[in-house]
């Protein structure tokens, strides 16, 4: 961005307030200004705002995994009723659709916690961190049937997501449904970067014989986060909070169950998100693309609410028929094609 767009940012957030209460969501837009600004313009409350000033490196890498989980969201809803739709008039970033506790804000509270463990850990591999190891070193655990030994630099996650915690979680205040329940989702995106790590192995031995292996962990790459929390979205449980024990419980059942530890929860119903409505935040499905030769999730059918769709015609161009031409170069021709694309109406 250049100074004189920066400028320009800076002085419509300084001149025109904000007509909502900002969220940390908004550090996505901030990050790149460094930490000072974007501690002072995202208006953070209390402890998240001591946290912002005292951790300047590690905030940044907050606002880059707030920025993650926005980017994740949008790919994984691409093809449900509500897409992850962002307002740019809103320093919530979501705008109102995050207001009450449906299966859209579970999804939305654990990416983006997700995503601030995954940066916080990148940040610290690459030694970004004054505060952080860049390699874990604390000890694994060793199963006598393993056929490796655990070597080599472990990602700090444990560091990723005890920041991750402490900032994110330091939001919700009060014992209130709402509270539990965004604390719950925080906690599940946290779980799934771990149940998603990878183990990376080594070779060794004569000519690469593989006679013993050295292996360590490391994160999986974050659209595997995105997607393994889009199939809890779609089986999300509904929960309330047990008068007695003032704990989370299913509503699905008799007997006073608990939610389990990796799955998304939701209190309320969604709104009617086929068309616009100032009130819930809908900005309706009416130009979003979608398929004609498939059911259910990104169908036309589902997706444009009865309306019907479009057929618009887009012109590709492509590398064809191309040929290597000794040495050392490839020639191609260019070819166009024709595709179809289907909006709803």
């Amino acid at each position: 961005m250049s100074s004189q767009a920066f400028c320009l940012f800076v002085s419509t957030l300084l001149l025109f307030p904000i007509s909502t209460a900002s969220h940390w969501w908004f550090m996505s837009e901030l990050y790149m200004f460094g930490a000072q600004l974007m501690c002072n313009v995202a208006d953070l409350p209390g402890h998240q705002q001591q946290l912002c000033q005292q951790n300047p490196d590690v905030v940044v890498s907050v606002g880059k995994g707030a920025e993650l989980g926005v980017q994740e969201c949008q790919k994984q809803m691409q093809n449900e009723m509500w897409n992850c739709s962002t307002d740019s008039k809103d320093a919530s970033v979501f705008g109102k659709v995050t207001r009450k506790a449906t299966r859209e804000s579970a999804f939305v509270y654990a990416i983006s916690s997700a995503g601030v463990v995954h940066e916080v850990t990148r940040a610290c591999r690459r030694g970004e961190l004054r505060d952080c190891y860049e390699c874990d070193s604390s000890p694994r655990f060793v199963n006598s049937n393993d056929s490796f030994q655990w070597n080599g630099c472990h990602e700090h996650l444990a560091y990723g997501t005890k920041f991750a915690k402490l900032f994110v979680d330091s939001r919700e205040k009060g014992r209130d449904a709402r509270a539990k329940i965004n604390l719950h989702n925080n906690r599940v995106g946290r779980r799934a970067v771990k149940n998603q790590t990878v183990i990376v192995c080594k070779c060794h031995g004569p000519s690469a014989s593989c006679q013993y292996r050295t292996c360590y962990e490391r994160m999986a790459p974050f659209s595997e986060v995105g997607s393994y929390l889009l199939e809890k979205y779609r089986n999300v449980a509904k929960v309330t909070v047990h008068q007695k024990g003032n704990e989370l419980i299913l509503t699905n059942g008799k007997l006073a169950l608990k939610p389990s530890s990796d799955d998304l929860v939701f209190s309320e119903k969604s709104p009617d998100y086929c068309e616009p409505n100032s009130v819930t935040g809908s900005m309706g499905t009416s130009g979003r693309s979608c398929s004609r030769t498939t059911e259910g999730h990104g169908s036309c059918k589902v997706l444009c609410c009865g309306r019907g769709y479009n057929t618009l015609q887009d012109l590709w161009r492509y590398d064809c028929r191309c040929k290597f031409h000794w040495c050392c170069r490839v020639h191609c021709q260019k070819c166009r094609k024709v595709v179809n694309k289907y909006v709803c109406r």
